[in-house]
This record gives C-alpha cells, structure tokens and sequence, in this order.
C-alpha cells in the first residue's frame, strides 16, 4: 500500500490537505474520513482506521477540514483565523467538494466522521448536500447547536468565545459565524428532523462511556433513522480509548478494535 498527500481547494477558497492510502490490490471503494473539533486528518486512531480499510481494499482518505487550522502538519494550529472561522456550513461544503473530487465510477463511497466530523457527515447527507453510499458516524452529537444561552449571549456579543486547546496550549477562538449561521437558517441546522426522510445506509458507534458526547445522542439519531444500525462500545470513551498520537502498528485499544468489527460486518 502507499500514502499520497494532496491540496485541494475547500469551502470558502480555503485548502483542505488529505492523505490517501492505495491498496495493493483494485480497490473496490473509497472511504473520505473527517475528525472531529480540533482534530485533524493524523489524530489518535484516524490513521490506524484508515490502514484497516486499505487492508481490505477501500481507497481511504484523510484530511483536514479547510477550516480546522490545521495544514498538512501534525502539530501546532497554524491558521487559528480559519478556526475562528468555521461553522457547519464550511464543513458541508468542504464535504460536498471533497465526494464529487474523490469518487471513482462503479465502486461505493462513504464517509467516516469523528464527534464533529460525524455530525457534519450526517448534516450533509440530512441536506442532500452529499450523494454517498452510506455514513459511519462515530461519537458524534445529535444538534449543531449544543451552547447554553449565556454562552450564547457572550458569542454574538464579543465576536468570539474562548477554546483552549490542551493538546498544542494554544488559546482559541470560536468565531460569532457559528452561531450566527444557525439563527439564520434554523431548519438547515435542525439534524434530527433532517435526517427523518433520509433512507441512507448509516452506521452509528458511540462509547457507552464517553464524558464528552453521551452516547443518548445516538440514540436520538438511530430514533430518526431505523434502518440504521447502531453499535454502543461497553466501556468506550469519546476516543475509544486511544492515545494520540497513536502508531498504526500498535495493538488497537479492546474499544477501537470492537469499532472496527462493527464497521467491517457492516461493510
């Protein structure tokens, strides 16, 4: 197998940088795998993930959102104004570039995302914004909008809030778009009612321990969405239970390992 690291123009004009994994033999589909807030397309468990789809085949890639601050390094935030930034909308349309770039004829595309990302894949398939195969969508929530009031508040009146990040001790910004862009068009934003009509094949795993996203929100999405199928991980934290960085040849975590016989029996 090989690695290819790429550019391509995103949402807004902004570079989404990726990495594709090429297996050896002819690849019989194409998996796009998008993290979560603050992460980036090298986080944790990401690239052994990406190694396990290659292994059976599935053309994978990784990568950054345009607006996630991250470039092609596996550091510091480079670019803290486009994290500042970002919104959901930036994450669909950096979705919808990237299927119609990277789908090959005549094999299947999906989408994998993490927390956010997960989120973002689902809203994007809810708006019709994506034509894909099916979504695996791992610990992510169940709204866009997840801020209390005063947070709320504070955002549209200060421009921004605060959002330390523990991994590179940088301190940064949530830009008033974020929110802005969900009062203009609450029905845009409205995931769960989205995804009501929406026939698609979905994969739903969630931590049943995770303290960041708690897997109800699972539940509320599979409650939308019956024809998905939904796998709980016994023990599961919002990262199954994987250090960052991560190599892809260590032993994968009991939980990540159960994430991916969930995502290799549903594929």
């Amino acid at each position: 197998m090989s690695c290819t690291d790429w550019k391509i123009e995103g949402s807004r004009g902004e570079s989404i940088h990726g990495t594709t994994h090429d297996p050896e033999s002819v690849a019989v589909g194409v998996v796009l795998i998008g993290h979560g807030f603050k992460g980036y397309k090298d986080y944790g468990m990401l690239p052994w993930l990406a190694e396990q789809f290659v292994k059976r085949g599935w053309i994978a890639h990784r990568f950054n959102f345009s607006h996630s601050g991250m470039l092609a390094e596996d550091g510091p935030f480079v670019r803290p104004d486009l994290f500042e930034a970002a919104s959901w909308n930036t994450q669909v349309e950096d979705l919808e570039i990237l299927t119609k770039a990277l789908q090959v004829e005549g094999i299947p595309t999906i989408i994998l995302g993490h927390s956010r990302g997960g989120l973002a894949s689902l809203l994007a398939l809810g708006r019709g914004a994506v034509e894909v195969d099916g979504i695996i969508s791992l610990s992510a929530p169940s709204q866009c909008n997840q801020l209390t009031a005063e947070t709320q508040q504070v955002l549209l009146q200060d421009g921004f809030i605060e959002s330390p990040s523990s991994r590179t001790n940088q301190v940064l910004r949530v830009g008033a778009n974020f929110l802005q862009e969900q009062l203009d068009d609450p029905e845009g934003h409205d995931l769960l009612a989205l995804l009501e009509t929406n026939k698609n094949n979905v994969l739903l795993i969630h931590g049943e321990d995770d303290p960041t996203v708690p897997v109800a929100a699972a539940h509320a999405i599979h409650a939308v969405l019956p024809a998905s199928t939904l796998k709980p991980i016994p023990g599961g934290d919002h990262v199954f239970n994987t250090q960052n960085p991560f190599p892809v040849d260590d032993a994968p975590s009991v939980q990540l390992q159960e994430v991916w016989d969930a995502i290799a029996n549903w594929l």
